[in-house]
């Protein structure tokens, strides 16, 4: 069995570790399935905890401006990522995309990018967990540890989120349909209590409630925009799992929009039917603001638990989807030679990345017990990786239009002229402005917490990233001769 600093060879070729077993995923899933992992990816906590903030800056109508802008921009750059995903279905999605179009050492910034940004939200749903679960048991923290930030954690209160990261990751160990499964059934769960939420807004909700719609300026604007991409990372979930998903390469491209789309839909329905429950002075002085602004369109704290359920099974989706997506991307990078191969070992019965999946779920099992202060710092501390590997993604989508127009593309965006080139040079723009609204100076700038946590991502990242030998040029065979070449290393170090 190799070590975790092993130097890779060759690509991990047994399940496990012995070179003599096929290590090939499994194709076990279907449409629905691949759907549910995505838009189950991308509605996690933030629609529970957050809406009340984005109407506080914004307004209704301004924190619905901010997410449909936002969901506009998601979805252009899902266009590159469908066209992607439909020519290139392995498993790895951004790895495979830029390893072709821009060489080994791109490769891995975007494909660690978009990992650190899925690592954070698999943390953050470690500490959403018992932080929303807190809200119906309001005795759950007992035994205190330390203080974080001015933020006592207690260990029966960061138990509750560290036993369910040993849960999902279980899960995600025995397989991806039964994680497939799982997903399915929580995102119909999920479905359900949003057309609760709906039918309360109808019923007990007022148009007059939403005012003032516009609120805060173009601050508020961006407040409210900046937290996109941290809650819509997760339609590239799909393009890690194209491996095992058993559909039409056509159609996993399709897929990728159509989250987009539902995801956008969701939040601004949040965002309308919160607002119509209670003034907006009242929202801000509540504890959950969907929580109770559903408890108080039904007059019933029982609906307000129930609301609570929902915010929970989004925790589930969003953490085992990013579970899934980025333990796979740790999985391609270590059969490139990227990480060391331990990282790609699959279990010899599941075939699933068994050890990649064992270091993502000890990340999510350490972060409750740095307490709620946590949230908000992992929130802005992934949201930068995530836009970086975007910015990626659109750019070799054109790289590739231009220097490979040959390419089979079972989905072409923007038919057959330069239409597909527009589309990706405007998602290039769009997310280098997103990206700028994080920087020092700017409306939406982070605070030193998130920086530190980037930072440290990155620290870790470089130290793989220096391994990766220079010089080998992009193309359909990058990843053969990248292995060729860490082999001769190999060679010669003995």
């Amino acid at each position: 069995m190799p070590t975790p600093d092993s130097t890779p060879d060759r690509a991990p070729d047994s399940t496990s570790g012995t070179g003599t077993e096929d290590a090939s995923l499994l194709k076990v899933l279907g449409n629905w399935d691949a759907l549910a992992l995505g838009f189950g990816a991308m509605i996690g906590f933030g629609w529970v905890v957050l809406t009340g903030g984005w109407i506080a800056s914004a307004g209704t109508g301004g924190a619905v401006l901010a997410m449909v802008t936002g969901g506009v921009i998601m979805g252009v750059v899902g266009l590159t990522y469908a066209e992607l995903t439909a020519a290139m279905p392995k498993a790895g999605g951004e790895h495979n995309f830029l390893l072709r179009g821009m060489g080994p050492r791109w490769s891995f910034v975007g494909s660690w990018a978009i990992t650190g940004g899925y690592v954070t939200i698999v943390a953050f749903e470690a500490v959403a967990l018992p932080r929303t679960a807190e809200y119906i048991f309001p005795g759950l923290s007992r035994i205190p540890l330390w203080t974080v930030a001015g933020d006592q954690v207690h260990l029966t209160w960061a138990l509750v989120g560290a036993i369910a990261a040993v849960v999902v990751t279980l899960i995600n160990i025995r397989g991806v349909k039964i994680a497939g499964a799982a997903q399915t059934f929580v995102v119909v769960f999920l479905l359900v209590i949003g057309l609760i939420l709906v039918f309360g807004s109808v019923t007990g909700g007022s148009v007059t409630n939403m005012e003032p719609f516009f609120t805060g300026g173009s601050a508020g604007f961006f407040a409210v925009l900046v937290v996109v991409p941290f809650l819509f990372v997760g339609f590239d979930v799909i393009p890690q799992s194209a491996e095992e998903v058993d559909i039409p390469a056509r159609q996993i491209g399709r897929l990728v929009v159509v989250a987009v789309i539902l995801a956008t839909i969701w939040y601004v329905m949040t965002i309308l039917t919160t607002s119509s429950a209670m003034p907006a002075s009242e929202l801000a002085t509540t504890d959950i603001a969907t929580a109770d602004a559903m408890g108080a369109m039904f007059g019933s704290d029982l609906m307000a638990n129930v609301l609570i359920a929902g915010g929970i099974a989004g925790i589930l989706t969003s953490w085992n989807s990013l579970l899934l997506g980025a333990s796979r991307l740790m999985y391609s990078m270590a059969r490139s030679g990227m990480l060391p191969r331990w990282f790609g070992v699959l279990h010899p019965r599941y075939r699933t990345p068994v050890n990649a999946l064992i270091f993502i779920g000890a990340l999510s099992f350490a972060a409750p017990f740095f307490g709620t202060q946590m949230l908000g710092w992992l929130v802005d501390s992934g949201a930068p990786s995530i836009v970086l590997a975007y910015i990626l993604v659109s750019l070799v989508f054109v790289i590739l239009r231009r220097r490979e127009p040959g390419m089979e593309r079972p989905l072409r965006i923007g038919g057959a002229g330069n239409g597909g080139t527009v589309i990706g040079w405007i998602a290039v723009i769009l997310c280098v402005a997103l990206l700028s609204l994080y920087l020092p100076g700017m409306p939406a700038a982070l605070t030193p917490p998130p920086w530190i946590l980037f930072g440290l991502w990155w620290v870790l990242g470089a130290v793989f990233l220096l391994r990766i030998p220079r010089g080998i040029a992009p193309g359909h065979d990058a990843e053969e001769r990248l292995l060729d070449r860490l082999a001769d290393r190999a060679g010669q170090a003995r």
